[in-house]
């Protein structure tokens, strides 16, 4: 009995599957600064499979980005996060808060060891996000919406001073 070609018999399981492409026809997925391959890979596979409106390809490694932009940095002074008023996902994450549960979202739908990586990296942000602004003393009453997120209880900045800095 004639052997059937290897390429054929790619072409034939790919009929089957439909329009999913093999894994070796799609490029890989970019690393993740400051994450190992398989947290990045983790991250990727959530991310391509979530049906969260906010979540979508790249939405974390932008997210960190950011959020290291906001709570690193130089000098001492006090940054300021601001409210964003559009509401599509896009300009959503300019909102530092926003970002921040973008980063939570993902770190609670991680498996373990990705979680605790990725964790681990925004736990050091996180404090440099609390070294950098100021605690809103008048939370209890501007925020009555989102009170248990603590990222929600800092001072909120001017909304058209875009860097942050007032």
């Amino acid at each position: 009995m004639p052997r059937k070609r290897p390429g054929a018999l790619r072409a034939a399981r790919r009929r089957l599957d439909g329009d999913r492409p093999l894994s070796r026809d799609t490029p890989p997925e970019s690393r993740i600064h400051g994450l190992s391959a398989r947290t990045s890979a983790a991250v990727h596979r959530y991310e391509a499979l979530s049906t969260d409106y906010d979540v979508f390809p790249g939405v974390t490694a932008y997210a960190l980005r950011r959020y290291r932009a906001f709570a690193g940095g130089s000098g001492t002074r006090p940054r300021y996060p601001f409210l964003d008023d559009c509401g599509c996902r896009g300009c959503a994450l300019r909102d530092i808060r926003h970002v921040r549960d973008m980063l939570d979202t993902v770190l609670c739908h991680l498996p373990p060891r990705p979680r605790a990586e990725l964790g681990r990296l925004v736990a050091s942000l996180d404090i440099r996000y609390l070294e950098r602004t100021l605690p809103d003393p008048f939370v209890h009453v501007r925020r009555w919406w989102r009170p248990y997120a603590w990222w929600y209880r800092r001072l909120e900045g001017c909304r058209y001073a875009a860097t942050g800095v007032v």
